[in-house]
């Protein structure tokens, strides 16, 4: 298995992504999985990089990588040692980089000889599962969404007319504390006012609604973080998707950072497995 880990996608004018390819050499046209991490997440978080050597070992080319704006650094990738730009992430960074990393496995071909671009995938766990929805819904080129305890809905989280969000207009920004860092991470207000701009682009019901591709929703029914009722609503707006309950289940499937065994959680295992079987079932359609 060949596994490139930190390749710098630049731009002039953008800040650089980090990506991480696991694949095999010998297997032709794989079908390409792109993973999208959630929010206070990056593409080295706990277990998913056996994640993607699960998915290489099944013929997939896996990518992950880190938002742009993740809070991350080139020389930094874990952790969030650039603040100022987490604190200035939005949607549309997010849905930005995703097409940057898009066009690039596709304008590529000379260095991804092995690649099948009529088999892309995405995966996105989180809010990376609201991200992967609009993206899909708004690129061609993709063949399958895949939600990881997926969020339903951006607007909500803002909790517009609240006190907290009076005081954080007014202020221009808040901070939320990292529960394993300590770190205090701000939010600036443009976050909100990014949102309030693309409203319509940013609704994931919409779409949802809109996707014509094979889409599977994977919740767990103890999640904390973003509540199974999402699951629910996520697969009541479609007809082409699927729901997967894991019983017992939680926001990260049993993974947590750091991850310092070399087998993947026993909900996690499930969750890559049936996702793969997913995949499979529809290539080549």
């Amino acid at each position: 298995m060949e596994i490139l880990k930190n390749i710098v996608l630049e731009k002039e004018g953008f800040k650089p992504i980090l990506m991480d390819f696991f694949y095999k050499k010998s297997i032709q046209n794989m079908p390409i999985v792109i993973f999208c991490h959630g929010y206070k997440g990056f593409k080295d978080w706990g277990a998913w990089d056996l994640v993607g050597k699960k998915f290489a070992n099944n013929n997939f080319f896996f990518i992950k990588f880190n938002f742009s704006h993740n809070g991350g650094t080139v020389e930094t990738p874990i952790d969030f040692p650039d603040l100022e730009a987490f604190g200035n992430n939005n949607f549309s960074h997010e849905l930005n980089d995703l097409e940057r990393v898009l066009d690039f496995i596709s304008c590529e071909k000379s260095v991804f000889k092995n690649i099948d671009l009529n088999n892309i995938f995405l995966i996105g766990h989180s809010r990376g599962g609201g991200t992967c929805a609009i993206k899909a819904a708004e690129n061609k080129n993709i063949k399958g969404l895949i939600s990881w305890a997926g969020v339903s809905d951006f607007e909500s989280r803002f909790n517009i007319g609240s006190k907290e969000f009076k005081k954080w207009k007014s202020s221009g920004v808040k901070f939320v504390e990292n529960g394993r860092t300590k770190q205090k991470m701000p939010h600036y207000f443009q976050f909100y006012l990014d949102f309030k701009n693309n409203a319509k682009r940013f609704d994931v019901k919409s779409a949802v609604n809109m996707l014509k591709i094979p889409y599977l929703i994977i919740h767990g029914d103890k999640d904390k973080a973003v509540k199974i009722n999402e699951g629910y609503d996520l697969h009541s707006w479609n007809k082409n998707n699927k729901l997967i309950i894991i019983k017992n289940g939680e926001h990260t499937f049993g993974s947590k950072h750091p991850w310092e065994e070399n087998i993947l959680p026993k909900d996690l295992q499930s969750v890559v497995s049936q996702s793969i079987d997913y995949i499979n079932s529809y290539l080549n359609f």
